[in-house]
């Protein structure tokens, strides 16, 4: 029986990864079908291991408790703005919800969201984003899977990243997926280019973590000795990923997106200090890395691929240009009408028009601004737990860094830890979590981040002060 159950969250296990494999390939998972399919999915691998593995799940759910709990105040906010409620007390908080032509008993009652619409489709989505976070950290319970989950995400940003490049330098008009416009800027798979540099962005963390994992301490070396090193070194799985960076690299500088790029190089390198000062004894091959990343990725390869451009669009920015602050303006009376619960999940697009000055002329989605977005839509109850759910990632991520001599261990709060402070740069300024599929890699890069701090590592392979 126990061997049954073993076999059966393997498999679930698979379903998982390609599942996430999947999701950036239809546009980002950013059509209503695309995240139906991902929604189910989540569901489904959720439903499986709760009748497969009652007991792990129940495990997760009293080690986690804390981070479980804010997750959960998050949905019921969500839940509770769809609730229909008397029309006088929705009268009474919410005036504007009531049509006042309309007589009491017309319509008995109200929720108190501004378009339930899009909040139905935003619950859901955090439903399944709660059902992923809860899927990892239950199946990702030895250092084999965590080592599996990281590959995969590194493995499939360069899926993209080669996708993305080949479109551009193959001189082709129409992609190969969905058959759209192709233009000079890399997008991948993805109609944005924001979103697919957020996405190269999140899994070039992934990538640089699986990179640090494989380093070692290399001793003294005789000519032989390190002839034979350096020959391992190019026969090994290192090397793969040494280069599927470089390409990535290639790929976000081809995305032609300036903050995408500024978040992945502050974030790897704020990142990188950080490991240097906590990790152990400083191991040689990891400062190489960096350094090597530095000179060849960005120094040398970057350039040939177009990084003067993005340098230009940078320094070209102009502040009276952009509109992205004056929808922050524009905001503030919807921050402080509906600063408690919010006006409900989706709303932006549909109560920003309502502020909006005469000054901005184009229609917006979205607030260009996680930040402001989220707060408008879920107010400071929902923000607040939101904050704290990324927030202790980061912490546990920040733990590992210090405290954890496994190498797998560290690789992972590496690229946690990064992904973190190069998410929280660029959503300041964008909307890269609109995107389910950057949203659900994201969930899986926060996951990593607390499993990285509690994992056990197997005897056998613990580190031992050189590793």
């Amino acid at each position: 029986m126990i061997s049954n159950f073993k076999k059966a969250e393997i498999l679930i296990f698979g379903f998982l990864l390609f599942t996430l494999v999947w999701l950036p390939l239809p546009l980002g998972s950013n059509r209503p079908w695309a995240w139906a399919l991902m929604q189910i999915s989540f569901f489904l691998i959720t439903a499986l291991l709760c009748l497969t593995s009652p007991g792990s799940v129940l495990v997760t759910l009293k080690r986690y408790k804390v981070i479980i709990t804010l997750w959960v105040i998050f949905i019921g906010l969500q839940a509770f703005l769809l609730i229909p409620l008397p029309q006088e007390l929705v009268a009474h908080m919410r005036p504007e919800r009531v049509n006042p032509l309309v007589s009491l008993n017309a319509a008995p009652a109200y929720s108190l969201s501004f378009d339930t619409g899009q909040s139905y489709i935003a619950l859901f989505k955090s439903l399944s984003f709660f059902c992923l976070f809860l899927a990892l950290l239950t199946l990702v319970k030895s250092i084999f899977r965590l080592k599996i989950l990281i590959a995969v995400l590194g493995m499939s940003g360069l899926v993209q990243a080669f996708y993305g490049a080949f479109e551009v330098l193959s001189g082709i008009d129409r992609s190969l997926i969905f058959d759209l416009p192709v233009s000079h800027i890399a997008t991948g798979s993805f109609i944005y280019k924001n979103h697919f540099a957020n996405y190269l962005l999140l899994t070039l963390s992934a990538a640089i973590g699986y990179l640090i994992s494989t380093l070692k301490a290399t001793p003294p070396y005789t000519r032989k000795d390190l002839l034979r090193h350096w020959v391992s070194f190019w026969l090994s799985s290192k090397v793969v990923f040494r280069l599927a960076i470089i390409c990535m690299v290639i790929a976000l500088v081809m995305s032609r997106s300036r903050m995408g790029n500024s978040s992945f190089f502050i974030s790897m390198t704020l990142t990188a200090c950080i490991g240097f000062f906590y990790f152990k004894p400083r191991l040689k091959s990891y400062t190489l890395l960096f350094v090597s990343m530095l000179v060849i990725d960005i120094a040398i390869i970057s350039s040939i691929f177009g990084l003067k451009e993005v340098q230009t669009r940078i320094e070209q920015t102009s502040i009276e240009e952009e509109t992205r602050d004056e929808i922050i303006v524009d905001s503030i009376p919807l921050i402080s009408k509906y600063s408690a619960l919010g006006a409900g999940g989706g709303s932006f697009y549909t109560m920003y028009p309502k502020y909006q000055s005469s000054q901005v002329n184009l229609a917006y989605d979205h607030a260009h601004n996680e930040y402001l977005q989220f707060f408008i839509e879920f107010g400071a109850i929902g923000f607040l737990s939101l904050f704290f759910i990324v927030g202790m990632c980061l912490t546990s991520s920040l733990k590992a860094l210090k405290r954890r001599r496994h190498n797998m261990a560290r690789g992972a709060a590496f690229a946690s830890f990064m992904a973190i402070i190069g998410m929280a740069l660029h959503a300041s300024v964008d909307f890269p979590l609109q995107a389910p599929a950057n949203a659900a890699t994201f969930i899986c890069l926060l996951t990593i981040g607390l499993i990285s701090n509690q994992i056990k590592a197997p005897v056998k392979s613990r580190y031992k002060g050189y590793a």
